[in-house]
């Protein structure tokens, strides 16, 4: 259910506890969520789906900007650069959650690349009257690539971290990541339009399942969450392994050739 209300957005979701635990099955864990089990951190992405037709939806697979709280800075390629997030409360499967939403900001500036769109989200879920998480979600808008531009140089990641998980992300769990999120950006599962269209060398690991996997690391190393931040600073293929590292409150995301894909902080409660 969604209703709208000048500058917000209100939706609601029942927390279906079987897709909490198809993310657990797809993310290589046992599916141990049952109704009333707390919720990982981040799994609240599975829930407060807005489908759109198909006549709603732009070249990429996204519903078209101007039509809800992001306005239309006539800018084709989105990109999640990051977010943050405060976890107040633990969200419950099998409970109902109510999302408000806000725009928060909105500019547009030039950069090295061209005209570049920044869009700032406030995210609230609320359960049984009870603030549980608000997140700022970063979005990014800009231009199709220059063919004959060169790429651009990605930070070197650091290398010293007392912890470190090698993983890899398949086509296969890509699909199932954006079916689970109702994600249709074509990046993440058409690799011709991922190639020929956006400029990548394959399809894009999702930003938020870069992050989801920090917070799985971070929560199971230094326990329950009270801050998340995370910021996306180099696009992940899903034919690179990638290495998930920490040290202390600082996380990173590694690729292959050593590039730093993501970088985060999480703050213990």
């Amino acid at each position: 259910m969604n209703a709208k209300a000048q500058d917000l957005i209100v939706q609601s979701d029942m927390m279906d506890p079987d897709r909490a635990a198809a993310l657990q099955v797809a993310l290589g864990q046992g599916p141990s969520l049952r109704a009333g089990s707390d919720l990982p951190p981040f799994f609240h992405q599975l829930y407060f789906w807005t489908p759109q037709p198909a006549s709603n939806l732009g070249r990429d697979g996204h519903p078209k900007t101007g039509g809800g709280l992001v306005p239309d800075l006539g800018l084709p390629r989105r990109m999640w650069a990051g977010g943050r997030l405060r976890f107040s409360e633990p969200l419950r499967a099998g409970l109902v959650a109510e999302k408000r939403s806000v725009l928060e900001t909105a500019t547009q500036k030039s950069g090295r690349s061209g005209p570049l769109g920044f869009v700032t989200l406030r995210h609230e879920i609320w359960q049984q009257d009870q603030l549980c998480l608000t997140e700022w979600q970063d979005l990014v808008y800009r231009e199709d690539p220059d063919p004959k531009a060169p790429l651009p140089i990605a930070p070197e990641a650091r290398l010293d971290e007392t912890d470190a998980q090698e993983v890899e992300f398949s086509s296969t769990l890509l699909f199932r990541y954006s079916a689970l999120t109702f994600n249709g950006h074509r990046i993440h599962y058409d690799l011709d339009y991922a190639r020929d269209v956006e400029g990548y060398t394959g399809l894009v690991v999702h930003g938020p399942l870069l992050a989801q996997q920090l917070m799985l690391m971070a929560t199971a190393q230094i326990g329950p969450l009270a801050e998340f931040s995370f910021r996306a600073s180099s696009p992940l293929m899903h034919f690179e392994t990638a290495t998930l590292c920490r040290k202390g409150n600082d996380l990173w995301v590694r690729g292959p050739d050593g590039r730093q894909c993501m970088s985060a902080v999480a703050l213990p409660k």
